[in-house]
């Protein structure tokens, strides 16, 4: 199972991402999030992780992530582009036409808040992530039913914006982990 940890905004935090055991931690671009680290600090963390875990940076639109695409693994964005290593979120189906690395199902739209995932997201072809409100309460039973290649949490694992908990890190990973036994 897939399993991304995204808003990251320090070192230590990618230190508990790879001890815990995730697949990505994601790096937020866009100056419209409150967990956005200027292109010096995302380019940072992204030369600390790199080849310990995968790196994704995220933001709304292409020309928000331009300075740091190439320090990053997979660029993460909300508005589709042409690129080679896009992973595309979003509310609707992606375009026959939107292909990408990755699909990311993602209603809230970075607020966290936890919607039902629609029928269509089971029939996307690819490597399709779900997020949007997932915790270790619930995430179990959403990888049980939907099947997903893979699942993003952010702020179910903060004690404040941009400020992880490790502990709810671990817990969340270990629910990703039941759910997979579920499935």
């Amino acid at each position: 199972m897939f399993v991304k940890v995204c808003g990251l905004t320090t070192e230590e935090q990618i230190d508990w991402a790879v001890e815990l055991g995730y697949s990505a931690i994601g790096v937020m671009v866009t100056t419209k999030s409150k967990r956005y680290r200027t292109p010096e600090q995302a380019r940072a963390l992204a030369d600390y992780a790199r080849g310990r875990i995968t790196t994704f940076a995220v933001a709304l639109e292409a020309s928000e992530v331009a300075e740091v695409t190439d320090a990053f693994d997979v660029v993460q964005l909300y508005q589709w582009a042409d690129l080679p290593n896009l992973a595309f979120c979003s509310a609707n189906p992606p375009a026959p036409e939107q292909t990408s690395k990755y699909f990311f199902y993602d209603a809230s739209a970075g607020s966290g808040i936890f919607e039902e995932f629609p029928d269509w997201v089971r029939a996307q072809p690819g490597q399709i992530v779900l997020a949007g409100g997932l915790d270790p309460d619930n995430v179990a039973a959403v990888i049980a039913e939907h099947h997903p290649y893979g699942v993003d949490v952010s702020s179910s694992v903060e004690t404040a914006p941009g400020v992880k908990s490790r502990e709810l890190m671990r817990r969340f990973k270990a629910a990703t982990e039941a759910g997979e036994v579920l499935e």
